[in-house]
């Protein structure tokens, strides 16, 4: 498992192997997210700190391993793919403002 940081700061963990990990981290889609979604309140990235892909700690590894990832709608079939999971709260702006 890989996690994401920002200026050091673990934002996200996946499952993927790390050339997965980093091709999916580090997508120009997956950091437009990173501009776009908020946590406590700004955006989760700014467009300038420095992003690193760095193998998860155990700690990481735990809370990635008790989430759960509503794929018992799938039934007991196989992982379509990697998962990525936030370790920090995320929060959409356009359904904040549906509250």
């Amino acid at each position: 498992m890989f996690t994401l940081t920002i200026s050091d700061k673990p934002i996200a963990i996946t499952n993927a192997d790390e050339e997965e990990a980093r091709e999916l981290l580090m997508s120009e889609d997956f950091k437009e997210d990173l501009k776009y979604l908020e946590s406590e309140g700004a955006p989760i990235w700014d467009g300038f700190a420095t992003l690193n892909v760095r193998p998860a700690t155990e700690e990481e590894k735990a809370e990635f391993e008790g989430a759960d990832f509503d794929d018992e709608e799938d039934g007991d079939e196989e992982e379509d793919g990697p998962y990525i999971m936030f370790l920090v709260d995320v929060t959409d702006p356009d359904e904040a403002d549906e509250d």
